[in-house]
């Protein structure tokens, strides 16, 4: 699951850092490339993560699994042998489609397997695809791009999603679906009881609205990261990955496997703790997020990147989680759909292109340079302190519903 996880991200983020040379490749401003890069799989992604949730909550979640992670993976293959615009939209459509079907099954798969005081370590070590996926979106795309150009990037991240693909399909066993919750989950819920389930949950919402605007702030600062350096500091493509991928494997994954330590103690039993750090941590490392693209210096950027990057990880894990124990098994895959939704609309669709749409306006008829971008970017970095309140909002009342929705804490 963490690696077909980390394909995921690989596959969808590529594209910071490839994004500039295609930018001047195709003669797009800000928010035209902003536009091209995420909108295409972003409808796609949200508006089909619904259905297919709802068919994982009731169907193989194995097989669902397998074959998005074989049409996501050959469609990102298909965007590195684009020629104009639209084959490329076409293509990203295609990975959007298949991205749709991998999260939820595969975080249903897992919350079946571990009981409800582990899921949340167990997703948070699944959440070391995030780290993982996006080192091979920056460090290796960008190395590739520098010596190959930049749809190379897309061929050599591609391939390897389809022979994983057959893998899961192969090797893994669908587990008995709510077999370690206290409740009865034999009944399989249609869609209309799942949502009006979710929509008594005060928590849920919370947490939903945490890991969104997380995204919002986290992923939509960096989807312009790389693009910012080049323009700033003047570094090239493979300069830029190589600057922020390291960052994102050694700091990303420490902190993904320092949250995942914390989770296995029995003191984070409680989910109200869970919120809690989780409130603390995004909300601390926003200060930095905000110094990164405020200082002029290559050296003080870096230094709040390694303080900054680690926070658009840790908090995956654990909210997928406290998702997970706020739904019954047979709503699981819904729910998470949902909060993808949200998430994804945020960073995928809100963040690019109202980052593009700034950084344009900003830099006037001369078209975006490093001060238009980096003004737009200093906009969205303070929304992290936003993230933090629902996280601390959803401690409240996330004892009595999770009791509601599995049966026990």
């Amino acid at each position: 699951m963490c690696l077909g996880y980390a394909i995921n991200i690989a596959d969808r983020y590529v594209v910071t850092t490839v994004m500039e040379p295609m930018r001047l490749e195709l003669h797009l401003s800000d928010s035209g490339i902003a536009f091209l890069t995420g909108i295409p799989l972003a409808v796609f992604y949200v508006t089909l993560g619904i259905p297919i949730s709802w068919l994982a909550d009731r169907a193989n979640r194995r097989n669902i699994l397998a074959a998005a992670l074989v049409l996501w993976s050959g469609m990102t293959a298909l965007c590195g042998f684009s020629q104009s615009y639209l084959q490329f939209m076409l293509a990203r459509i295609g990975v959007g489609v298949g991205e749709a079907g991998g999260t939820p099954p595969a975080s249903s798969i897992i919350a079946d397997n571990f009981t409800a005081a582990r899921r949340p370590m167990a997703m948070t070590v699944f959440a070391l695809g995030a780290p993982l996926g996006a080192w091979m979106g920056a460090d290796m795309a960008g190395a590739v791009a520098k010596l190959y150009g930049w749809r190379s990037a897309f061929l050599v991240l591609g391939v390897p999603g389809l022979l994983l693909g057959v893998l899961v399909f192969l090797t893994l066993k669908e587990p008995v679906r709510g077999r370690l919750d206290a409740s009865d989950q034999t009944t399989k819920a249609t869609f209309a009881q799942s949502m009006a389930f979710l929509w008594k949950q005060k928590a849920y919402f919370h947490v939903c609205m945490g890991g969104g605007v997380s995204a919002l702030w986290g992923w939509g600062l960096i989807w312009f990261t790389p693009t910012f350096l080049q323009r700033a500091y003047h570094l090239d493509v493979g300069q830029a990955g190589g600057l922020v991928g390291p960052i994102h494997l050694v700091a990303g994954t420490a902190a993904i496997v320092g949250m995942a330590w914390l989770l296995s103690r029995r003191t984070f039993d409680d989910p109200r703790r869970v919120c809690w750090l989780v409130a603390a941590g995004v909300g601390l490392s926003t200060i930095p997020s905000f110094f990164a693209f405020q200082t002029h210096e290559l050296w003080v950027a870096q230094l709040m990147f390694w303080l900054f990057i680690p926070a658009i990880y840790f908090y995956i894990g654990p909210a997928m989680a406290l998702i997970q124990n706020l739904a019954p098994a047979s709503m699981r895959a819904t729910f998470i759909a949902v909060s993808l939704l949200v998430a994804n609309v945020l960073n995928l669709i809100v963040a690019p292109q109202a980052v593009g749409f700034m950084s344009d306006h900003f830099a006037g008829p001369a078209g975006a340079d490093a001060e238009s971008l980096r003004l737009a970017l200093l906009i969205l970095a303070p929304t992290g302190f936003w993230a933090a309140y629902h996280y601390w909002a959803a401690a409240k009342t996330i004892i009595a519903e999770q009791k509601l929705a599995i049966g026990h804490v």
